[in-house]
C-alpha cells in the first residue's frame, strides 16, 4: 500500500473529514459507501476488510502491548457519525519495539467487531499512528454493568449535536478504558468508515470492561443511529490470540 494513501487515511480518521458524505442508513449506508466516491472503492473491493467476527482463533506467541498514556484528551467532538476524543500529543502504545502514537478515541454501539460471534453494546476504538503514517487501533468491548467513571467525565460535556466541539476541563486518560488484563487478539484489516483503507493493524482486548445503560443510551441519544459497519468476510487472514 502507497505510504501516501496511508496516511491520507490517518489524517481523514483523525480529523474526521471525508470527502463525499456517508452515513449508516438508506443511499449512504455501509453497502453503498463503495459507490460513493472513487477513493471509497475498498469499502466494496478489498479483501482485507473491518470489523469482522474474531473466530477460528489461532495460539500464537503474542508480544505485550507497552501503554505509554502519560498525556490527557485535550477535546471531544461530535463529528455526526461518532463521539470522539482527541489526545494530546506524548501518548503512545509499543508493539515489539514499535511506537504508535495515540491520536484520537471513539466509540460505537452496538461493537463492530464481534468476538465469537457475540456483539457487544459499545466498542471504542483508541487510534494510533507511527511516524509513517501506518495505523493501530486498540478494540475495547463494554459490556452493560456498573457506570464506567472515565466515561462519566467524558459524557460530562459530551458535544450534542454534530459539529459541536468542546475543550475538556475533566481529566480524562485513556489507560482508564482499558481492562485490567491486556491479553488481546490481533488481526491485519482496515478502517471501519470510508475510505476503508487496509493495512491497519488490529489489537482487540479479549477482556471486556464495564459501562451503565445509561451511559449507552447517552451516546446513542447524541448519534441518533446506529453507527456500526455490519461484519466483514474474514476471507483468508488469520486471527491470533
Amino acid at each position: 500500500m502507497k505510504k501516501s494513501l496511508i496516511i491520507l487515511a490517518s489524517t481523514l480518521l483523525i480529523n474526521g473529514c471525508q470527502s463525499e458524505h456517508w452515513g449508516y442508513s438508506g443511499d449512504e449506508s455501509p453497502k453503498h459507501w463503495g459507490d460513493l466516491h472513487k477513493n471509497y472503492s475498498l469499502c466494496s473491493s478489498g479483501k482485507n476488510q473491518s470489523p469482522i467476527n474474531l473466530t477460528n482463533l489461532i495460539e500464537s506467541d503474542l508480544a505485550a502491548i507497552e501503554f505509554n498514556y502519560g498525556t490527557l484528551v485535550s477535546d471531544i467532538v461530535n463529528n455526526g457519525h461518532t463521539v470522539q476524543a482527541n489526545y494530546a500529543a506524548g501518548s503512545s502504545i509499543t508493539l515489539n519495539g514499535h511506537s504508535f502514537d495515540l491520536k484520537q478515541f471513539h466509540f460505537h454501539t452496538p461493537s463492530e467487531n464481534h468476538i465469537n460471534g457475540k456483539s457487544y453494546p459499545m466498542e471504542a476504538h483508541l487510534v494510533h499512528a507511527d511516524k509513517a503514517g501506518n495505523l493501530a487501533v486498540v478494540a475495547v468491548m463494554f459490556e452493560q454493568g456498573d457506570a464506567n467513571s472515565a466515561m462519566a467525565d467524558l459524557w460530562k460535556q459530551i458535544p450534542k449535536k454534530a459539529g459541536d466541539k468542546h475543550s475538556l476541563s475533566s481529566k480524562v486518560n485513556a489507560s482508564n478504558l482499558l481492562p485490567e488484563n491486556k491479553d488481546y487478539y490481533r488481526f491485519n484489516g482496515s478502517l471501519t468508515t470510508p475510505p476503508c483503507t487496509e493495512g491497519v493493524l488490529w489489537l482487540v482486548m479479549k477482556n471486556s470492561v464495564s459501562v451503565s445503560k445509561q451511559q449507552i443510551e447517552t451516546f446513542s441519544n447524541v448519534i441518533h443511529h446506529a453507527n456500526n459497519r455490519p461484519i466483514q468476510a474474514i476471507n483468508a487472514r488469520p486471527v491470533l490470540q
